[in-house]
Formats: C-alpha cells, sequence, structure tokens
C-alpha cells in the first residue's frame, strides 16, 4: 500500500511538471483561432488524455513501437507557431489534415531517420527553433493587453495582471529550486488567476456548466482538409521535434545506464508517429518528449517505468473530466499573456543556445544563421513578399517558418555537405604527396 501511494506521489508530480506545458498550447491555439468555451474545453480535455495515450504508447516496449524508458510526452511547442498559422489561413481541419500526414511520415521514416539527422544539426534545428520562438512573441504581447480586439486592450488592469504574473514566475525562478521551480510557469498561471478573480475578472460559469464526464469524438472539428504547404509546415515540425526526441533518448539512456540501439531509436520514433497521428484523428496536437520531465528524473533519482506508467494513466483520467479541463479556460488572457512570454521566451533561449555550440565553428555556420532567421522573420512581418510567385513555388515561401527551416536546410548542404574547394585542393595535395 505505501509503495503504491509512493509510486501515485511520483506519478502525480510527473504531471504538475508537463501540466502547464500541456495546457497552455491548446489554450493559445484555441484563443487564436476563436473557438468558443465548449470547444476549447473540450480541446484542453481531449489534449491531456492524448498527452497520457502518447506517453504509454512510448514507456511501454514491443517490437514494433515504443523505446522503453521513462519518458513523458506533451504537445510540442514547435507546432504552435504554425498551427495558428495554417488554422489562420485554410481553417482548423487543414491543422488536423497535416498533423495526420505528418503522423504517417513519421512513421514510414522511423526506420531509416538516423540517417536523415545529418540534415538537421544544430545549426538548422537551432535556427528553426529560434525562428518558431521569436514568431510566437506577438501572440504573447496580445495577450499581456488582454487579447487581440479586447474592449479593454491595453488597461491597467490587464497589463498589472499580466507583468504581476511574469515577475512572480521570474522572481519563484529565481529563488526556489528543485520541484518548485519546475512548476513555476504552472504557479503563475495559479497565482494570476486567484488576482484576477479577487479582481472581478475571472467568469466561473465554464466550469460550472462543464459536465464531469465526457466520451472522446474522432474528428471532433469536422472533416481533415489537406493542403501542401500546410503539409509541408508540420513535416518540418515533426523533423525538427525527432532530433529534439533522439537528444532526450539519449540523456535518459545515460540516466538509465542504458546503451540505445539503432532499432530502440526506430522504435521511438514510430512510436512518436502514433502519438502523433492519434493527436490528428483525435483532433489534439503533434506530440513529442518532454525535457522537464526528464530533469525531475534526474532530480529524484526515481528512474522507474512504473512511475511513468501512472502518470500517463492519470492523464488519461482527467482528460475525460471536462471539468478539470474547463478550471483552465478561466484563466483571463493578461495572466496567460505573462506566462506566455516567459515561455515563448524560452523557445527562443533554447534555440540561441543550440546555436552558441555552432555558430562560432564556422562563418558558414553565420551565414546560414543569418539568413535563415532573416528570411524566417522576414516573411513572417511582411507575407505578401512572394505573392506574385507562383502557387507551387509559395507552398515554400508563404509560411515564415517554412521558408526559414528551408533556407537553412538548403544552406546547411552547400555550406556543410557539398565539397567545397579547399576541400577538393586538400584531396589533391594527399593525392600527389602520395
Amino acid at each position: 500500500m505505501k509503495k503504491q501511494l509512493r509510486l501515485s506521489a511520483l506519478g502525480m508530480q510527473h504531471v504538475l511538471a508537463m501540466y502547464a506545458g500541456a495546457v497552455i498550447v491548446p489554450l493559445i491555439v484555441g484563443g487564436a483561432l476563436g473557438l468558443t468555451v465548449e470547444q476549447l474545453t473540450y480541446l484542453v480535455s481531449i489534449d491531456i488524455l492524448m498527452c497520457g495515450v502518447a506517453t504509454i504508447l512510448q514507456v511501454m516496449s514491443n517490437r514494433f513501437f515504443g523505446i522503453g524508458l521513462p519518458v513523458v510526452l506533451g504537445c510540442t511547442f514547435t507546432a504552435v507557431g504554425p498551427m495558428i498559422a495554417i488554422g489562420g489561413e485554410y481553417g482548423i481541419s487543414a491543422i488536423y489534415g497535416s498533423i495526420l500526414v505528418s503522423g504517417l511520415f513519421v512513421v514510414l521514416i522511423s526506420q531509416f531517420f538516423g540517417k536523415l539527422v545529418r540534415f538537421f544539426p544544430p545549426v538548422v534545428t537551432g535556427s528553426v527553433v529560434t525562428i518558431i520562438g521569436i514568431t510566437l512573441i506577438p501572440v504573447a504581447i496580445n495577450n499581456m493587453g488582454g487579447g487581440s480586439g479586447a474592449a479593454d486592450f491595453g488597461s491597467m488592469k490587464n497589463i498589472s495582471l499580466a507583468f504581476g504574473t511574469l515577475i512572480f514566475i521570474i522572481l519563484l525562478y529565481r529563488f526556489s529550486t528543485g520541484f518548485i521551480k519546475a512548476i513555476s510557469i504552472l504557479l503563475g498561471l495559479l497565482v494570476g488567476t486567484i488576482v484576477a478573480a479577487f479582481a472581478g475578472m475571472v467568469n466561473f460559469s465554464p466550469v460550472l456548466d462543464a459536465s464531469w464526464f465526457h466520451l472522446v469524438k474522432p474528428f471532433y472539428f469536422g472533416t481533415p482538409t489537406f493542403h501542401w504547404s500546410a503539409i509541408l509546415t508540420m513535416i518540418l515540425v515533426a523533423m525538427v521535434s525527432l532530433v529534439e526526441s533522439t537528444g532526450v533518448y539519449f540523456a535518459l539512456g545515460d540516466i538509465c545506464k542504458r546503451d540505445l540501439s539503432e532499432e530502440d531509436l526506430s522504435k521511438g520514433y514510430r512510436a512518436e508517429g502514433l502519438a502523433i497521428l492519434f493527436g490528428g484523428f483525435f483532433n489534439a496536437f503533434p506530440y513529442t518528449t518532454f525535457s522537464q520531465n526528464v530533469g525531475l528524473i534526474q532530480m529524484s533519482g526515481v528512474k522507474s517505468r512504473n512511475v511513468i506508467f501512472i502518470t500517463g494513466g492519470m492523464l488519461i483520467t482527467l482528460g475525460f473530466i471536462p471539468k478539470i479541463g474547463a478550471i483552465t479556460t478561466i484563466i483571463p488572457n493578461s495572466v496567460l499573456g505573462g506566462a506566455m512570454v516567459a515561455m515563448f521566451g524560452m523557445v527562443i533561449s533554447q534555440g540561441i543556445k543550440m546555436l552558441s555550440k555552432v555558430i562560432s565553428d564556422s562563418q558558414e555556420n553565420a551565414m546560414i544563421i543569418a539568413c535563415s532567421i532573416g528570411i524566417g522573420l522576414g516573411v513572417t512581418v511582411v507575407p505578401d513578399l512572394f505573392a506574385q510567385l507562383p502557387n507551387s513555388m509559395q507552398i515554400l515561401t508563404s509560411n515564415g517558418i517554412v521558408a526559414g527551416s528551408m533556407t537553412a536546410i538548403i544552406l546547411n548542404i552547400v555550406f556543410n555537405m557539398l565539397p567545397s574547394k579547399k576541400t577538393k585542393t586538400v584531396l589533391v595535395a594527399d593525392k600527389k604527396a602520395v
């Protein structure tokens, strides 16, 4: 009995560590797409449920899928900007069409992805992550003001709540350690919402109106639609997520003293692809490994997969209770915006961290970073730049994240993979010497 209580407590700790990261994605995407409270409640609930399903798919290990490490999966922040862009241009049905195709793509290439990783070195993935983080900041700033189009946009109440939430998160991050530090975003959202409630800025009716139980509905938001630019965007997001997951796999392998084989990695990629497929089918999100839970494992020293199975079970249970999901929908936009600045800023800092390791390696890497981020940000700010190009070309140019990512991939091939004149000269000199 004591052992079960201990395992449950450890499982709940993992739920708390990833909860803010899991629920904030549907809140941001749903808010940006103008979903109703009822739709947003469903989106949050199904996302929590699918986080649990995705986690269990990865933790269990059989001959087809699952890496069998204590890894927790959640919706990837890398997909937030692309999903908002796709939803704004083609509608929410196109988001799920592109997620379905990207999930199928990951399943199909899982056996060979190890060979494709060379096209996604840190100079490419770091550039992509940085571009995505930069494009998300305007979403955060709009929310700090109360949400785009709000009647009280930029009011002192909204600004005070937003910066109060952000300052509270910063202070927690600075002066706390361990688990409290790991859930500083979640605590910031909680305290900000409580303060807003005392200020009369919280409407509790969504929680009161929500049911205690609901059934999962495939294609809740309608039949998926398919657009090439949306599909390509989501495939790029999936590839970047796989590269990030590879790092998490090796980190956990080191913590658990387990040498990972090529087959282990393939099963891990396949499980992630299946999770993305399920996300598209049940109108949730693309899923990837959550590094904050790796930090929690390292901190606690508990490496048991049983704990993560319990975490997955808890998430699935919570996902069937709409009242839990509805609680997150009452968070005021300004409070959400304050937390977003910290979270999206961390996405940018992660990209910069990845780039800092390679930018000084060569001038070529500096040029790759400069051009890819410049193009990605430029197309985002001035989306009509390539409006006169043929539609077939606009697949690659209509979205800043795709344009920046493709620039990084192509320039990396040109500068770092094709034989240079210097390399050819060295080879000729070596042959003469022989």
